[in-house]
């Protein structure tokens, strides 16, 4: 039989789960130096954070099959080391989404009754009814940003409180929207309207400061602000001024800018409930990681389709290899898309042509799909829900192949959004992703750094007074290339400069009237 190395203690259900399939060496105590001596002998690994799955170990690993995270994040373990040997690396994100939903309904239920510090006064000897005077649920309005998994189930769990619930998500359809019971809104609505606002979309560029001193200054006095996802989406120096001067407002966090929380003001205010990121940590919870990770391995040992893979389709090793120099080039131009249009897809059409010509394409699409998609989603997207999560979301989706023969790997992608079009193509050349064509435009630019993509009127003093605007802002150019169809006409810049081009830049390049499109890129 197949061996399976438990490097750290997991629920004893997902050690049932494997016995019929395997020989399960339970080490939860192992070290780094007796699993880089043993990895060679084992098929699978289940670890939860304990133990650093690292390159080294990867290398030494000559069987390995899969790698299992029985819980979400993947911080310890080394995906990319894994990719470039072939080895699955799986986790259990649906494990968490009822236990963070419970946890946010729990937040809701302390702050709009008052409980921690009615708790805390009575634990002092005090009974001071008239100082916590409550809030009812009912026929409130909740605003939920962000309707993956974790965000569905509060929704779920609020109708039985009998709120009405608006929501905020770029990609819920209206659909999805009747079958739940809720209201699609803009997110300055739902800021405006709600009496209980939580917060369950991941932390990107877009949401870093979501919630800062503008979006607080438009709440209701006695609105409740959650968030359960990750520190950093509310700007927690702003939240501390609002709840100071706004004592009605209460807001509760489980998640933080720093971890651990230490010397942060908000913990002096009683309007507050603060908890250590503990959101997802249930016996239930961490039971079910168990399972899921425990079926996901036995499913690959068995060669069967495991459900969350992280990092590579489901490829043979020959065909991976094939493929490997188009994976590269997918990742990079999915990186640029998410980057360069609107979360409001309708459609994305992916033609390809070189020496993948006749071959499957449906691992490069998978792979294009969750590169574009994870930023802007909760719910992790991987190779294998990629397409089901696009068609969720309304995405029409659509691949061809071409018969140029002039690149060994080639990728034209064209994105249809907000009632606007960007079509991007690029190249393998000399093993390394090249972007050959923006929107027509032919240019020629390696994929990677700090990047500046801009559409203009190709007038005498335009490309000069771009220059002089990002060197103002001390932005260095490092590279740029220039595309036209005719002098005069409108023109296409890729630029690659020493660092991030600042939202301040881009509205200042923007008031140019020759000006039309400024997109920031970072690789």
């Amino acid at each position: 039989m197949p061996k399976v190395l438990i490097a750290d203690s997991i629920n004893e259900k997902g050690v049932e789960v494997l016995k019929d399939s395997a020989e399960v060496v339970n080490n939860p105590t192992i070290t780094p130096e007796e699993l880089l001596e043993t990895i060679n002998e084992y098929e699978g690994i289940i670890v939860r954070s304990r133990t650093k799955v690292t390159k080294e170990v990867i290398e030494k690993a000559e069987n390995l099959k899969i790698i299992a995270r029985a819980g979400v994040g993947v911080d310890n373990i080394d995906v990319n080391a894994a990719t470039d040997k072939g080895i699955m690396v799986v986790n259990a994100p649906q494990s968490t989404s009822i236990t963070v939903a419970e946890h946010a309904m729990g937040l809701m239920l302390a702050l709009s009754r008052k409980i921690a510090i009615a708790d805390a006064s009575v634990k002092a000897g005090k009974w001071e009814k008239s100082k916590f005077m409550g809030m009812e649920l009912r026929n409130k309005t909740l605003g939920v940003i962000g309707m993956g998994r974790i965000g569905s189930q509060v929704v779920k769990r609020s109708k039985a409180f009998e709120m009405d619930v608006i929501v905020y998500d770029p990609y819920i359809t209206e659909e999805a929207a009747k079958e739940l019971g809720v209201e699609i809104t803009t997110l300055d609505d739902l800021i405006q309207k709600a009496d209980v606002m939580t917060i369950h979309v991941p932390l990107t560029p877009e949401t870093k400061g979501l919630i800062s001193k503008e979006q607080l200054a438009k709440m209701k006095d006695h609105a409740i602000i959650l968030n359960c996802a990750r520190g950093g989406i509310i700007n927690e120096a702003d939240l501390y001024e609002a709840l100071k001067e706004r004592p009605d407002m209460k807001a509760g966090l489980d998640v933080y800018e720093e971890e651990p929380l230490t010397d942060s003001p908000l913990t002096t205010l009683d309007n507050v409930v603060l908890t250590p990121h503990i959101a997802a940590s249930t016996k239930e919870a961490q039971r079910d990681a168990a399972i899921i990770v425990a079926k996901e391995v036995k499913n690959v040992l068995n060669k069967q389709t495991p459900t969350n893979v992280l990092n590579m389709p489901i490829v043979d090793s020959e065909t991976f290899q094939q493929l490997k120099p188009y994976f590269k080039l997918a990742d990079k131009l999915g990186q640029i898309l998410v980057q360069t249009t609107t979360p409001n897809i309708t459609e994305l059409n992916i033609v390809y042509g070189g020496e993948v010509s006749g071959r499957s394409k449906e691992p490069l699409t998978r792979e294009l799909l969750k590169v574009f998609l994870n930023p802007i989603l909760t719910e992790p997207v991987n190779s294998v829900n990629a397409k089901a999560v696009a068609k969720q979301r309304g995405i029409g989706l659509t691949e061809g192949e071409t018969d140029n023969e002039k690149y060994d790997a080639y990728m034209k992608v064209n994105v249809k959004y907000d009632d606007k079009e960007m079509n991007i193509e690029g190249i393998i050349e000399n093993k390394e992703p090249k972007i050959i064509s923006i929107d027509q435009y032919s240019v020629n630019m390696t994929p990677e750094g700090y990047m500046g993509i801009i559409s203009y009127m190709d007038l005498p003093g335009t490309i000069g007074k771009i220059g002089k605007i990002l060197g103002d802002y001390e932005i260095n150019i490092a590279e740029m290339q220039v595309g036209r169809k005719e002098v005069g006409g409108e023109a296409v810049m890729v630029l690659k400069v020493d660092s991030e081009i600042v939202e301040d830049a881009v509205c200042e390049l923007l008031k140019d009237e020759k000006i039309y499109t400024v997109k920031a890129v970072k690789l």
